[in-house]
């Protein structure tokens, strides 16, 4: 009997932690989208912020490949990602402020320039991490400017 309740007790916990982790991810494609967007912009910051830390050992070639996807990723039409109605105060999955939608304008300037920092970090990465360390200012603050402005903190 007890063996029997433990089988029906590890599959509610196992039910209600798997609901969870549901929950708190978007169901809106459009919020998925630019979430993993975002966390392939930072896995390959990841790269070159570790090496300019000095975390791991500076590799022209790794620092290239995560500039280089930097840039491609900043090309890609993002339009269909941000619709209105996809902020935080619709959709608690997301950090999204409603004042993105405000003021779209600064947003995709915003986006410009971090598209242009991660060009110039692209024309750095191989060359030695001081060169590294250069452009990573303009590129980690091209991101700041925007989550400052238009994400909310997390809880």
């Amino acid at each position: 009997m007890m063996k029997k309740f433990s089988a029906v007790a590890a599959g509610l916990l196992s039910v209600a932690v798997i609901g969870s982790a549901i929950a708190q991810e978007s169901e809106n494609p459009a919020v998925k989208a630019r979430t993993s967007i975002m966390k392939l912009y930072a896995f390959n910051l990841g790269t070159l912020g570790g090496m300019t830390k000095g975390e791991m050992e500076y590799d022209a070639d790794a620092a290239t490949r995560a500039a280089n996807n930097l840039v491609v990723l900043t090309q890609i039409d993002q339009s269909a990602m941000w619709p209105a109605g996809s902020d935080n105060a619709s959709d608690p999955s997301t950090r999204a402020l409603p004042a993105i939608w405000e003021n779209f304008p600064d947003v995709s300037a915003k986006g410009q320039a971090m598209a242009e920092a991660a060009v110039a970090m692209q024309a750095a990465a191989g060359q030695d991490v001081d060169a590294l360390k250069a452009a990573m200012g303009d590129l980690g603050g091209s991101c700041s400017a925007c989550h400052k402005a238009y994400r909310a903190p997390k809880d």
